[in-house]
């Protein structure tokens, strides 16, 4: 199902700046701050565009040499892409629940996380910051406590570390926030 944001300033100039740039179509799966401002409407804004995977992966660097921190693109608008390795944790399944961004760019395809992933990819870091997220998410969105706990009990538990912690969030913290 693709969806067709209103992207703020300036965004909509630097990912068509970076779309020109690129020398081959690139896939960028996206989380974090980006997803959260933009296509689901959380209440502030960020720097980054943060992606979990550029396809194909000899790609990265070319995004990152163009888009990235240090890049030429992120001095002139004053916001970049970043890989977020490392510090998220995804459903096993996310990559077939992936949203389009219909953004209309030649080389450049953006893909977000679907409203539960996402919830599920704030599980294990549970700061403060991503309670208010997940609350914020659950709640314009009418999440489902049911949906979201059985994705988790799924594709999460059985590899994820400290299981029965992060049931514990689910179950204790995360549930008041859903809409069951």
């Amino acid at each position: 199902m693709p969806f067709k944001p209103e992207l703020p300033a300036p965004w909509p100039a630097f990912l068509s700046d970076l779309d020109e740039s690129l020398s081959e179509p690139v896939e960028l799966h996206c989380v974090g701050g980006f997803v959260l401002t933009v296509v689901y409407g959380v209440p502030r804004s960020t720097a980054d565009l943060d992606y979990i995977t550029a396809i194909p992966g000899s790609a990265f660097n070319e995004v990152e040499r163009l888009a990235g921190r240090n890049s030429k693109l992120a001095h002139k608008y004053k916001v970049y892409v970043q890989p977020a390795g490392g510090v998220t944790d995804l459903p096993d399944n996310y990559d077939t629940r992936l949203v389009d961004l219909n953004l209309g760019f030649r080389s450049l395809i953006l893909k977000v996380l679907e409203p539960y992933d996402l919830v599920l990819s704030k599980l294990t870091r549970n700061s403060p910051k991503d309670r208010e997220d997940v609350k914020y998410l659950a709640t314009k969105l009418t999440l489902s406590f049911r949906t979201t706990f059985e994705r988790f009990a799924t594709e999460m538990k059985h590899w994820i570390a400290n299981p029965d912690r992060h049931e514990l969030t689910l179950t204790r913290v995360w549930q008041e926030y859903f809409a069951e």
